[in-house]
């Protein structure tokens, strides 16, 4: 879907601030090369369904790691570039369900202690109106679901998908977490499922390891805890047997969960994700693993 000529000059004027050496715009450039030589090619209905995906987001060093930037980037080429765009992260947590405005709305800059230049970027994507009356609809009535005409995209939305569509020519609409609970989580990313069908692309955003109390000088320099590895190896291996049960008992049944979820909201959007998958028993395909400061940052995506 093609943004107006004010939207996308607001995002890639404040691109442009950006040093040259930056890591970021060393990505923004690979990725003009790349839509250069190959446009994405926009998902038509003969696609079939878009997956869903469960991805774990960083905060702005995330602009910085090249690795995991050409990971994403090279994730969402992998499949047509979506019409729209619903993302459920761990940084909204409200009930009564709420949906974001369908209008452009200024970013949360939900992070602090950073490099100024993280809070002039811009992710200023077309709006997203057409995507909260689908989101209403699909929802069927069974929740009470609320527009937050004043909530923006937090940065466990807007820092993974500026870096997957750095272009801002998406709508993207973000969707409140009302509970951690699984089941219901589930329930919820099953009512989302049709969309799928339609060009949208159902994304839960969270860390497969989130434990930011317990990290150390020695995570900063590289080395892995064994909370952090026992708990993404209990996931992989959950989630390559298509074993929702096991996953839902997480508080209880992982290793190392005390350090690497101290709270839940970063592992729990992943059931969103499973419940928007046609089978949420079925293997998951995973997309990026590895770790950044000690802590997973698997990904995978479900069809």
């Amino acid at each position: 879907m093609a943004t107006d000529s004010a939207e996308r000059s607001t995002t890639a004027a404040a691109d442009a601030l950006i040093s040259e050496t930056h890591p970021f715009k060393r990505h923004l450039l690979e990725v003009a090369a790349s839509e250069a030589a190959e446009p994405h090619r926009i998902w038509q209905p003969g696609d079939g369904p878009l997956p869903a995906l469960y991805l774990s987001h960083g905060a702005p060093p995330t602009f910085e790691d090249a690795v995991w930037m050409r990971e994403l980037y090279r994730w969402a080429r992998s499949f047509p570039k979506p019409r729209s765009i619903l993302i459920v992260s761990a940084h909204w947590e409200a009930a009564p369900l709420m949906v974001s405005s369908g209008e452009p709305t200024e970013l949360v800059y939900d992070f602090s202690g950073f490099a100024p230049m993280y809070y002039r970027m811009r992710y200023d994507t077309p709006p997203g109106t057409d995507l909260v009356r689908r989101v209403t609809g699909g929802l069927g009535g069974k929740e009470n679901l609320y527009e937050h005409r004043s909530r923006g995209l937090d940065h466990g939305a807007w820092v993974p998908l500026k870096i997957m569509y750095p272009g801002a020519d998406v709508p993207v609409v973000q969707l409140s977490m009302p509970t951690q609970d699984p089941g219901r989580l589930i329930t919820l990313g099953r009512r989302l499922r049709a969309l799928r069908d339609e060009g949208t692309l159902v994304i839960g955003s969270g860390f497969m390891t989130h434990g930011l109390p317990f990290i150390t000088r020695e995570m900063l320099l590289g080395v892995v805890p064994d909370w952090s590895s026992d708990f993404d190896a209990w996931a992989a291996s959950a989630l390559e047997r298509g074993d929702v049960d096991e996953l839902s008992r997480f508080r209880t049944s992982a290793p190392g969960v005390r350090f690497a979820h101290p709270t839940a909201e970063h592992f729990t959007p992943l059931f969103v994700t499973l419940g928007a998958s046609a089978d949420p028993g079925a293997p998951v395909e995973t997309a990026i693993e590895g770790y950044m400061i000690g802590l997973s940052k698997r990904s995978f995506q479900v069809h």
